[in-house]
């Protein structure tokens, strides 16, 4: 799963360069999210799932022909990529806004207010001026520089000496196009104590070939599981023990 940025100042056409983008990688195949970055509430008053949540309701999830969940409090933008990342298997998560950031960004006005976000835009465009050939050019250039979440294992697998040197080569467009994080897949995740915990690709597949064996050695038949395509387990340990 890659992540791009569109950032800007207020009323520069963030949102609609945002869409263009989806819409593009739409049709060229891939699976897309997005997250924006908003500085108010997110529900509408006087709907029914904001007076849940004026009640006192810590968690509200609005249920129909899609799914809302609107969680109280701020969170992480890592912890919601991961989230993300486990939920549904996405190719590309285009931000909206999240200009601090350490993703490869586009940016609709020239913003920086430091050398760390100039360091992370690869393009600054004005979306008045874009056509639909810009547009392909855009996601073409997102394609080779877009990267995923950083696991900071600093593992070398990717052919760089850190995270931060693999990830600075992509945003300048040093590196080739299919270099990625090779820890950066969602085939086994762990989260302990709300954090998501990258593991290098000895101990995921450890735990994959640990818990399988585990697993198949269960008559999970008889509770209409079978196919082992998705694994969940939940370990409370409160007491530590």
């Amino acid at each position: 799963m890659r992540i791009v940025g569109v950032a800007g100042t207020k009323n520069t056409g963030k949102t609609t360069l945002v869409t263009s983008i989806v819409a593009e990688l739409g049709e060229r195949g891939f699976h897309v999210g997005t997250v924006k970055h908003a500085h108010g509430g997110l529900d509408v008053e006087g709907r029914d799932t904001w007076q849940h949540k004026k009640a006192g309701a810590e968690l509200v999830v609005g249920a129909g022909n899609e799914t809302l969940f609107n969680v109280s409090g701020s969170m992480e933008l890592e912890e919601i990529l991961n989230i993300m990342k486990y939920i549904k298997n996405l190719d590309f998560v285009v931000l909206e806004g999240f200009k601090h950031s350490p993703y490869a960004k586009i940016a609709t006005s020239d913003y920086a207010a430091n050398e760390h976000d100039s360091r992370t835009m690869i393009k600054t465009v004005d979306v008045r001026k874009l056509d639909e050939q810009d547009i392909k050019s855009l996601v073409d250039l997102i394609e080779e520089r877009s990267f995923g979440i950083i696991q900071k294992l600093d593992c070398r697998k990717c052919g760089f000496e850190s995270c931060q040197e693999f990830r600075n080569a992509k945003i300048s467009g040093s590196a080739c196009a299919d270099v990625q994080c090779v820890t950066d897949s969602s085939d086994v995740i762990l989260k302990v104590d709300g954090s998501f915990i990258p593991m290098n690709p000895f101990v995921k597949n450890l735990v994959k070939k640990v818990t399988l064996g585990m697993v198949e050695s269960l008559r999970t038949e008889e509770f209409g599981a079978e196919d082992f395509k998705k694994i969940e387990l939940m370990i409370k340990n409160e007491d530590n023990r």
